[in-house]
């Protein structure tokens, strides 16, 4: 008899910079999420896809959980605690170096939690002795008593197969919720916006990152080539002035590091055209946060 085809939800939450979108991108095997080692660069839930004849996963990376100071920040704690609700799996993403008491209150609601929940400790390269790496494992088996754990090195490709093939056996039995050559939900526009964002978050120090955003205004496919034009919204003129750099030096660099990647994404010749503009004290404004995506 055939076996029956099995589908289901696995949502990764975590504090921010645990090594969540590595550990997705892994899974996935697709660099679906972006990384860096700034803090906060995944603002959305992205669905990464995995399929094979006799299961489907929708991944979804999660923004870090924090504390929200301003509006953007309290969307992005509703996606991560919206996570809690649809999984059918849970991640719970840590790593060595975290204090395990960082964020108590999400911590009892993921104790809580019907599902099942896989507790990642990642970045287990770091840890010099296993010692030290039982002990902490002990004391996470306090925290989340009914999760199952599993150290993990991201980076290192360390036991992420096992917790892969754990995730298949968790599956519940479903048809799939997504066409079988899908990767990803998010369209095209998204991967280029969440391209452009990593290469500022690379560029440029302190908190201008934060305080852009990125809209594809124009994504022009042809056979061999696309011509995308990109707007960077930034909060002040003063910052405007730091995006673009002394005689567009620092503009120039970001649009030729985004469009080498793009051109990797798509296995396509890019055009891209970057543009910069004001939209002031747009993270606290409910219509613009609307506009960018944000709010439903």
């Amino acid at each position: 008899m055939a076996q029956e085809h099995k589908a289901g939800f696995v949502n990764i939450v975590g504090n921010p910079n645990v090594g969540k979108s590595t550990l997705m991108n892994d899974l996935v095997g697709e660099r679906v999420s972006i990384i860096t080692a700034k803090a906060q660069t995944t603002r959305h839930r992205i669905m990464g896809i995995v399929n094979t004849p006799d299961y489907q996963i929708v991944f979804s990376d999660t923004p870090g959980v924090l504390s929200p100071k301003y509006k953007l920040q309290e969307s992005m704690l509703n996606f991560s605690e919206g996570a809690l609700t649809d999984a059918d799996i849970l991640l719970y993403v840590t790593d060595v170096v975290e204090d395990p008491t960082k964020n108590a209150d999400f911590l009892a609601k993921v104790a809580k939690e019907k599902s099942p929940v896989l507790l990642v400790i990642n970045k287990i390269d770091l840890v010099k002795n296993q010692d030290d790496l039982n002990a902490l494992i002990d004391r996470w088996k306090e925290i989340l008593p009914n999760a199952e754990v599993f150290p993990t090195s991201a980076l290192e490709h360390f036991n992420v197969t096992n917790l892969m093939a754990r995730i298949v056996e968790l599956l519940p039995p479903s048809p799939p919720y997504f066409g079988k050559d899908a990767l990803t939900d998010k369209p095209a526009r998204f991967f280029v916006t969440e391209i452009i964002r990593e290469k500022i978050l690379l560029n440029y120090e302190k908190e201008v990152p934060y305080s852009t955003e990125v809209i594809v205004e124009k994504f022009e496919e042809q056979e061999n080539s696309i011509h995308i034009m990109a707007t960077i919204f930034v909060e002040r003129d003063s910052q405007k002035g730091i995006i673009i750099g002394k005689a567009g030096s620092k503009l120039k660099k970001v649009g030729m590091d985004s469009r080498k990647d793009i051109e990797k994404f798509f296995d396509k010749r890019v055009y891209l055209e970057l543009f910069v503009k004001v939209e002031p004290n747009w993270r606290n404004r409910e219509n613009k946060l609307k506009s960018f995506g944000y709010i439903e």
